[in-house]
């Protein structure tokens, strides 16, 4: 589905690669990409990065491997509309942008209509607000020049989470102006399962004590005794966040709150875990 989507687009065709990387996959997917690399040989490219696993690690083989100046990211699950690429690279040479991240909606798949899924479109990517006030993009939504990977470095491949943030700070840091571009939307599905949202989060909770491990100045260290980590949030604030944007049950709202509380603790439990025990 994602292949299909960035093959068809506006954009000349011989004007732009699709590089896929697999980053040891055990399922089918390394012949997906064999399939599609017969059928497109002169457009698609299958990369394989077996020796780190990680989505840094993945990225930068893909990095490493480009041969454009202009560096478009998108996840294995989502998908683009036909003029995602055209537009993009226009946003881009157009305002002489170097880092861009796009507006990501979030869908429910059918037959996935959960309340784990709501709360997945509620919370799931707010690109702006990342950009405006913690000075980076989720990478499935980003477009970098090739010149700031030549400044700053590539993905720091140590890190399990949060390698998307601590590039874009460095990108910040380095003097880049970064750019949210809301007309240009990309297409992820929402986490139908609850299983699946915490253990986002606990994985989420593990960068974050990866990023304090090795980037100390980046990000402020938390006390394992310190109440905040194990309270639940604010239940005026949450609710006010909830039913901004959705008409919900009281009841929905509750169990809501309590999938954000379930993933605060997975988060907390994700850093413990990589702070003290087999993560270290």
């Amino acid at each position: 589905m994602t292949l299909d989507s960035v093959l068809d687009q506006t954009y000349p065709e011989t004007d732009y690669e699709v590089l896929a990387v697999d980053n040891g996959s055990t399922d089918e997917t390394r012949d997906v990409i064999g399939t599609y690399c017969e059928e497109y040989p002169d457009r698609v490219r299958l990369l394989v990065e077996d020796e780190i696993q990680g989505p840094a690690a993945a990225r930068n083989k893909g990095v490493a491997e480009a041969n454009g100046t202009i560096l478009g990211f998108i996840d294995a699950d989502m998908t683009v509309e036909e003029t995602w690429l055209e537009h993009a690279v226009q946003s881009m040479k157009s305002n002489d942008w170097s880092y861009m991240g796009c507006n990501v909606e979030i869908y429910v798949e059918e037959d996935k209509d959960t309340l784990t899924a709501t709360y997945n479109q509620i919370f799931g990517f707010p690109i702006q607000k990342y950009i405006e006030e913690q000075h980076f993009s989720g990478t499935g939504c980003l477009f970098v020049r090739s010149e700031v990977f030549d400044e700053v470095g590539n993905f720091d491949d140590r890190l399990f989470s949060g390698e998307d943030q601590e590039f874009g700070n460095r990108v910040y840091d380095a003097g880049f102006d970064q750019h949210y571009q809301p007309a240009i939307t990309m297409y992820h599905p929402a986490r139908s399962s609850l299983p699946a949202l915490l253990k986002k989060h606990f994985r989420h909770g593990r960068g974050r004590a990866q990023m304090q491990r090795y980037h100390p100045s980046r990000v402020q260290k938390p006390s394992v005794l310190n109440p905040r980590n194990y309270l639940p949030p604010h239940p005026i604030r949450f609710y006010k966040n909830v039913t901004d944007v959705a008409s919900l049950s009281w009841s929905d709202v509750i169990l809501l709150f309590f999938i954000a509380y379930m993933k605060r603790l997975s988060a907390t439990g994700g850093w413990a875990y990589e702070h003290f025990g087999e993560g270290e």
